[in-house]
């Protein structure tokens, strides 16, 4: 019986990457101070909702920015003993930290608008125009500063919270027009609705995403079934059983399973190890633990069944 365990490891480029992204994510949090203060003042003078919510949008801002910094920092400290796989799951729980509180406001902005609509205030569009329109030139700079595309779902959600506050900003500005021009005051609720809804819809596939790592569900792109039929059509492979899939960190998925081969030398057993490790290195998975049997185990089904409470341990 042999064990493989092949680490994935940060290469230079992914360490640069990673402090770029600590660089930006510093400057847009100097930024999202500074578009907090001016929204939070024009909001009490306007006495506009949807600019105190986007106000209050841009406080969590700093909280979720902040909260990606430090788990980038996290992040990058090295396997050890109380962290055998590293600290991947840290930008996860960054992530998973940030989304929830994107839907927590919208349910807030949601309480708030139902309040408006029974009784709308007269809002001071001026102010509120005027506020918005620096709101959304800062946002604008945050955007710039964070990018797009992001890979790492930690800074993804962060810039999810930038986007938020900038839909947020354009409604504000929307309605300032619309209030000046036809003295509709309900604009002003029915434009934070539209923003709330809009910021729900887009932090949901992060909170997905990240439960689904957290859960250990296998990644959508990789396949129990078809990568245990490809390892059975190998040479001396006789047949694959307790087959776990599963992801170490956001894209750094992980392979496990009992192989049985035939009963050759363990010199030939290692060079079917290593072809199956390049096979799946294909796929992308790099980290796999591969238990080679020459005889078929007590149980053989391709998924290992453990029920809760079972009194027998099963070894793998």
């Amino acid at each position: 019986m042999l064990h493989n365990k092949t680490y994935m490891k940060h290469d230079e480029t992914h360490e640069e990457h990673q402090r770029q992204y600590e660089t930006r994510l510093g400057w847009a949090i100097g930024v999202t101070l500074i578009v907090f203060a001016g929204e939070i003042v024009g909001g009490i003078l306007s006495n506009s909702l949807a600019l105190l919510s986007d106000a209050g949008h841009v406080f969590t801002d700093v909280f979720a920015l902040g909260l990606s910094l430090v788990a980038l920092h996290i992040m990058r400290r090295p396997s050890n003993y109380r962290a055998t796989y590293g600290y991947q799951r840290i930008g996860l729980l960054a992530a998973l930290v940030n989304g929830s509180t994107l839907v927590l406001i919208s349910v807030f902005i949601f309480i708030e608008a139902y309040k408006r609509f029974s009784m709308p205030p007269e809002i001071h569009t001026g102010t509120m125009f005027f506020v918005a329109v620096a709101g959304l030139v800062g946002n604008m700079i945050m955007m710039w500063i964070l990018g797009k595309g992001h890979k790492n779902l930690n800074v993804k959600s962060a810039w999810l919270h930038v986007v938020g506050d900038t839909l947020t900003s354009v409604g504000v500005i929307i309605g300032a027009v619309i209030i000046r021009f036809t003295g509709w005051y309900l604009i002003d609720p029915i434009i934070s609705v539209i923003v709330g809804i809009v910021i729900i819809v887009g932090s949901w596939p992060v909170i997905k995403e990240v439960l689904w790592i957290f859960l250990e569900l296998s990644p959508l792109d990789l396949h129990a079934d078809e990568i245990s039929k490809m390892l059975c059509g190998m040479k001396n492979v006789l047949g694959v059983h307790d087959v776990h899939i599963w992801s170490i960190g956001h894209g750094i998925p992980a392979f496990s399973a009992h192989v049985l081969v035939d009963d050759v030398k363990i010199s030939e057993t290692d060079g079917v190890r290593k072809e199956i490790e390049e096979k799946l290195s294909v796929l992308g998975i790099k980290h796999t633990v591969l238990q080679m049997e020459c005889a078929e185990c007590q149980v053989n089904g391709l998924y290992c069944q453990i029920s809760p409470g079972e009194e027998e341990h099963h070894h793998h």
